[in-house]
């Protein structure tokens, strides 16, 4: 049986090198490309579990160049791997497409425990930059609607950009603090519980139409987990 695979965009020889040994220990093969076309290019004429892209590249912007892997018909997750680790960069690649960001220079292990992640989430699909897919749950982005199992749950715009950040974060923990800056745009405490209501409102709306997908992790935030363990295995 084909090993599964994931694509690495970077030019810096010594970075991919050091990639490609984290997603060797993961028991998965490395393919590497230098440029940002031959990168386009391999993430839409091939399969891949996971891309890692970089975003200094010759031709041009990783991160610019996601929505074109995705129009080419790329399923793969995004990591990217970059030098622009400025707050602000983290947030345009997270924006733009990206499922997660991690900056450079990284620790291996660190690495490895994002690409876990990401892998875990193997059942998602993101088509053409619209559709969401975690099992019975979809999230059209363009619409803006949910769906569970081909039934529409209707959310509050509020709500939809709760659950598409959620979705985009999907098994790590989404601390109050996150949302409030990220949906609510506040880079302040409000001194109000405005994330655990409107949180606690989609939980229930989820809950109602079989998708228990948000869970309380004390202390810390949210965890977004729709898939059941005995469906990932």
């Amino acid at each position: 049986m084909d090993m599964d695979r994931i694509l690495i965009v970077e030019d810096d020889p010594v970075t991919a090198e050091a990639v490609a040994e984290v997603v060797r220990g993961l028991g998965l093969e490395p393919v590497i490309r230098v440029s940002l076309g031959a990168g386009v290019q391999a993430a839409t004429t091939g399969e891949f579990k996971v891309i890692v892209l970089d975003r200094m590249l010759p031709g041009g912007d990783g991160v610019d160049a996601m929505a074109q892997m995705r129009a080419g018909g790329s399923r793969a997750l995004i990591l990217v791997l970059s030098a622009l680790g400025r707050a602000a960069n983290r947030v345009e690649g997270l924006e733009k497409g990206a499922d997660d960001y991690l900056p450079k220079p990284f620790e291996p292990d660190e690495l490895r425990a994002r690409l876990r992640a990401l892998l875990r989430r193997g059942t998602i699909e993101v088509l053409d930059n619209d559709l969401m897919a975690f099992g019975d749950l979809e999230i059209r982005l363009k619409a803006r609607t949910v769906y569970v199992k081909r039934v529409h749950v209707p959310v509050s715009p509020k709500e939809f950009e709760l659950i598409t950040f959620f979705a985009r974060n999907a098994e790590q923990v989404v601390t109050r603090t996150q949302l409030l800056q990220q949906v609510w745009k506040l880079h302040f405490d409000p001194g109000t519980n405005v994330v655990d209501v409107h949180v606690g409102r989609l939980r229930r709306k989820l809950e109602a139409a079989g998708c228990p997908a948000i869970q309380t992790a004390r202390g810390e935030g949210y965890v977004f987990d729709p898939i059941p363990a005995e469906v990932r295995g």
